[in-house]
């Protein structure tokens, strides 16, 4: 079994570039399954039945999805064996720019949009840090010079990335990306996250929903960027 995780801004065509990628695994003889996990609703699981392929949705709901997808990256393992795949890829919706969905046995795939602008790449985090392929998306928007800056701007923050630019209409970038797939490692019993989650726990991720500062504990950091920890 391989797992694919694939992470990336809101709107940046991760279902679109994945559906064409689905194709070109199915041309190569693979069984993918696909694990959409959102927020609060979607309906790609339907344009991913129409590939006739095994699709299970999970809905983070108030909780990050990057969490939530970490924390049943087991049960969507199993799941997808007892569809008998031999790949699942795992859409997350990815929005906390501080986190990385990605498990060490894993091909970590994040797609970004290039019409975001050129600094977009540094505002990232590790969901772009420590991902294996960085899938750069919308190019046909922009021009060639803006996307070799953004193209620079990725590799200054992940050096050892393999970029591919992708069109989720037309499908450009769909057969590099399923071949990387094809090759990426099996997974194990023993995963571990590349990346710690935010040390940053507070009173507000525990339920606290007064504003003044008084009343909140944890790690905390002043708008003046000093960090300090307030409790037992």
């Amino acid at each position: 079994m391989k797992l694919v995780v694939v992470a990336g801004t809101p709107g940046s065509g991760k279902t679109s570039v994945l559906l064409h990628t689905i194709k070109a695994l199915m041309k190569a003889g693979k069984r993918p399954a696909v694990v959409k996990v959102d927020c609060l609703w979607t309906d790609d699981d339907q344009r991913f039945s129409k590939l006739d392929i095994p699709v299970h949705v999970g809905l983070a709901k108030d909780m990050c999805p990057d969490h939530f997808t970490i924390y049943n990256t087991d049960a969507m393992i199993g799941w997808a064996a007892e569809k008998h795949a031999d790949v699942v890829l795992n859409e997350t919706a990815g929005l906390c720019l501080r986190c990385a969905p990605y498990p060490d046995e894993c091909l970590a795939v994040c797609a970004i949009d290039v019409t975001t602008g050129p600094n977009t790449p540094l505002k990232v985090g590790p969901l772009l840090t420590t991902a294996d392929i960085v899938v750069t998306t919308k190019g046909d928007l922009v021009s060639q010079a803006e996307r070799e800056v953004f193209r620079e701007r990725v590799l200054d923050v992940n050096p050892d990335c393999i970029l591919v630019e992708a069109n989720g209409l037309t499908g450009k970038g769909s057969f590099e990306l399923a071949e990387l797939v094809a090759e990426g490692p099996d997974v194990n019993d023993n995963m571990v996250l590349r990346y710690n989650p935010p040390l940053a726990i507070c009173s507000l991720c525990t339920g606290e929903t007064r504003v003044a500062r008084k009343y909140h504990m944890g790690v905390l950091r002043q708008i003046d960027g000093f960090m300090e920890y307030k409790g037992e």
